[in-house]
């Protein structure tokens, strides 16, 4: 696939009664997310739980949400690790499944230099034919990757973009000024995503679109289109949702706002939790979901794989 879309959505990962990965869920959720707008599907990121994930599960998962999109609907795999060779084997053995790309995520705990940084990802870059999209989430992994070492990183054949969560702006910037013709930088930040497009940004790796993605697509066409004082507009209107689903760590209020809304998921996998119903974060989830459309809806038979 040479197109891999503008929104991907970071689909969160269902279980069941007993804790066990609900694949027929995935299934079902996989189409819901596309027939709600989504271009592709980040499977096995850090909405979809991967550190609580084996490494079967996540091979399953890859497989089942494949075949259930079809060839026009991008996959894109969580493949990472903070060990070089486990990422390498995971990303191998994903790409025999037929995923379309791999998400590269900076390593958590190690907090390896710039230099390691480069030579982890072009390692596991060399090792595939697939391409391979940097996930810089600084929040999360206690270390950012600079935009020097992105722009490096731009020039392997098969690395095709960054996902930013960095929420630095300048460093952004600099990214979308500077890269090659082709690269692409996704926003990884819902309430971030006017602004990166708006700097030349190619789209976003969204949470919210679990709930919303027709509106979410709505106002990254409106971007497109030019029509910029609608899609601020836009914009403006969904920003307290996109804060709300961060109040406490993802995927906690995403998969809170999934079972609430009418498409169980089932629960989180500890240390996760998720908050009690009438305690302060889950009153004003409640509060702030009331105020929105949910797009996802349990009608979607009527998707069909092209």
């Amino acid at each position: 696939m040479n197109n891999i879309g503008r929104l991907l959505t970071a689909m969160v990962t269902p279980f069941d009664q007993e804790g066990n990965v609900d694949f027929q869920r995935a299934s079902e959720l996989s189409k819901a997310l596309v027939k709600s707008g989504s271009d592709g599907l980040v499977i096995g990121g850090t909405t979809g739980e991967a550190p609580t994930l084996s490494y079967d599960e996540k091979l399953q998962l890859f497989s089942i949400v494949k075949k259930s999109v079809g060839p026009e609907i991008s996959v894109i795999a969580g493949t990472t690790d903070n060990n070089t060779q486990v990422s390498i084997d995971l990303s191998k053995d994903a790409e025999k499944l037929g995923v379309d790309g791999l998400l590269l995520t900076v390593p958590a705990y190690n907090k390896p230099t710039q230099e390691g940084l480069y030579k982890h990802f072009v390692k596991i870059a060399d090792s595939v034919n697939i391409p391979g999209i940097l996930y810089n989430v600084p929040s999360r992994t206690s270390l950012n990757m600079e935009a020097e070492t992105t722009l490096r990183l731009s020039s392997i054949e098969n690395i095709i973009g960054v996902k930013e969560a960095s929420s630095d702006l300048d460093q952004i910037t600099e990214i979308i000024s500077n890269a090659p013709e082709g690269f692409k930088v996704w926003s990884g930040n819902d309430n971030e995503t006017f602004l990166i497009m708006m700097l030349g940004g190619y789209g976003v790796v969204s949470v919210a679109s679990n709930i919303i993605g027709t509106q979410v697509k709505s106002m990254m066409g409106l971007i497109l289109e030019g029509e910029i004082e609608k899609a601020s507009s836009l914009h403006k209107k969904l920003l307290p949702l996109f804060n709300a689903l961060f109040w406490v760590t993802n995927p906690i209020p995403i998969k809170y706002a999934l079972n609430k809304k009418g498409f169980p998921v089932g629960d989180l996998r500890l240390p996760m939790v998720m908050p009690d119903e009438i305690s302060d974060s889950g009153v004003k989830l409640d509060e702030i979901l009331d105020n929105y459309h949910i797009d996802v809806s349990e009608d979607y038979d009527e998707f069909e794989k092209i």
